[in-house]
């Protein structure tokens, strides 16, 4: 089974282990994620004011070359995910708005293309019990805490990928790899985002709140999807334990660098060398490696 994938910029350079490992997890799972032959920026935000429509062009252009490829679309970086699925929407239910996109981008695209992230095609054409049983080294004792930020579920209404309020999607994915899931209260909330550009102490209080959260609630280590989470959570992490008396530092992985560590993958297509703080000291007391 083949699934038109966008990798987006972000997995295209500096989140390459995020990228291959979820590729070499795929093929592991009996499915290959297709990069698209011809993509480009997403625009990284969607725009907040309706007649911004120039803005939805970037977007709108790699949905229409996707459609070309298959009815769906899959992707990782929860940016992307966010930007291309919400864009999708406004093509379909906004004829007026369908119809000036179009003329940007000299296409027709009507909206019909399904996209789904990739931990949806892990719970819902897979299934986690067959994930489970596909794993060759649980990872037991390991306790992890799933960080979903903002953009994979905001706005509710738009992304419904999970519950909004309680999503579960991670820590299902986590038990089924044989680890231990940690829930706690800061798992939905900002590290800040895009604020790593202009305002640094505002992303590492949040940031910092995320962390100290999760490291409270007894978590060793954290998982995300989120390329910028995860970029401002290990930036943040060096002031947050300076400040915060008894804070340990605590590793933040991909959830398909787990994926790829339970499936069997060989360490070195996973990435944890490009961590900035490096899970492989855990991993090797707890057995994992």
């Amino acid at each position: 089974m083949k699934i038109p994938y966008y990798p987006g910029c972000t997995l295209n350079t500096v989140a390459k282990d995020f990228d291959l490992s979820a590729k070499t997890s795929a093929l592991a799972m009996g499915f290959e994620l297709a990069e698209l032959p011809q993509w480009n920026c997403c625009g990284a935000t969607f725009p907040l004011t309706p007649d911004n429509i120039i803005a939805l062009t970037a977007p709108a252009k790699v949905l229409s070359n996707a459609r070309l490829a298959g009815d769906t679309l899959t992707t990782l970086c929860s940016v992307c995910y966010n930007v291309l699925k919400r864009t999708n929407k406004v093509i379909r239910d906004d004829k007026e708005r369908r119809s000036t996109i179009n003329g940007f981008i000299e296409a027709d695209y009507d909206g019909s293309l399904n996209i789904i992230h990739f931990l949806e095609i892990l719970r819902d054409r897979i299934g986690f019990e067959k994930v489970k049983k596909a794993v060759k080294k649980p990872l037991n004792g390991l306790k992890a805490a799933s960080y979903y930020g903002c953009m994979l579920l905001r706005p509710f209404e738009d992304m419904g990928i999970d519950d909004s309020e309680a999503p579960m999607i991670m820590e299902n994915l986590v038990t089924a790899l044989g680890a231990e899931p940690v829930t706690f209260p800061n798992k939905i909330e900002c590290c800040g985002a895009h604020l790593a550009m202009n305002n640094e102490d505002i992303v590492t209080r949040l940031s910092g709140n995320v962390m100290t959260s999760a490291v409270n609630s007894g978590a060793e280590i954290i998982v995300t999807t989120c390329p910028l989470c995860h970029y401002n959570l290990e930036k943040s992490q060096p002031k947050v334990a300076e400040s915060t008396p008894g804070y340990k530092n605590v590793p933040i992985v991909y959830f398909t660098q787990l994926l790829g560590l339970a499936l069997g993958q060989n360490e070195a297509g996973l990435g944890f060398d490009k961590n900035q703080w490096d899970a492989r000291p855990l991993l090797k007391k707890k057995g994992l490696l």
